[in-house]
């Protein structure tokens, strides 16, 4: 697999608590240079990075980010505010309570109605995999796929544990058709990132791809 043809699905990502606008937009800089699929960042910095970026390059950014368990009315007025600053793509996270507990109705519900907000938007699914049994996540594989929304994504990276070729297989086996699969936390290689694009990724969540590049050049 050509390096541009993975570097064409990473989402370009800096979502440390430190994080400063200088990184930011050097994050941005190496996103338009490299043509990824997108930059992931905080919220709070959504607005400048689109001032800074326009259109060449889309903004992802995450809702209820890392643990999900914000209520689903500040979830969703996350998402319409990012929205308005500019986002074009949502990372958000699930409430794992819900999970654990077998409401998958409630879970259900919240991620159709941030969907709404979404409309044409591309909203991606944070299921945590880490805290997951084998059976929640072919559970939420169906939440997902009736739901909407437009991606299963296996991490937050923040969790304790990232993607893996068996959790990104197992999605491929379990979603619906129009779902597709973000691979996120831990994927330190171009081997790996090739490795879950084979398996079914379309989307890769890192920093280190990039990185790895630029210390080819």
């Amino acid at each position: 697999m050509m390096k541009e043809e993975i570097l064409s699905r990473v989402d370009h990502t800096l979502l440390a608590q430190t994080a400063t606008w200088d990184e930011i937009k050097a994050l941005c800089d190496d996103a338009i240079t490299y043509r990824t699929a997108s930059v992931c960042i905080p919220p709070s910095f959504v607005k400048m990075a689109k001032s800074y970026v326009g259109e060449r390059m889309k903004i992802c950014t995450v809702i209820g980010f890392p643990n999900g368990y914000s209520t689903s009315e500040v979830k969703i007025f996350e998402t319409q505010q990012a929205l308005d600053d500019g986002a074009d793509e949502i990372d958000m996270v699930i409430n794992l309570g819900a999970v654990k507990e077998g409401k998958y109705d409630r879970v259900l519900q919240e991620i159709r109605e941030i969907k709404s907000v979404c409309g044409g938007h591309i909203l991606k699914v944070i299921i945590e995999t880490c805290f997951l049994t084998k059976e929640e996540k072919i559970h939420l594989c169906h939440v997902v796929t009736d739901s909407g929304a437009d991606y299963i994504k296996t991490s937050t990276g923040f969790g304790g544990g990232g993607a893996t070729f068996e959790n990104v297989k197992l999605f491929a086996e379990h979603i619906g058709p129009g779902v597709k699969i973000k691979a996120a936390g831990g994927i330190a290689s171009m081997e790996d990132g090739e490795k879950f694009i084979e398996l079914g990724a379309s989307r890769l969540g890192t920093s280190r791809i990039v990185k790895l590049v630029k210390g080819e050049m």
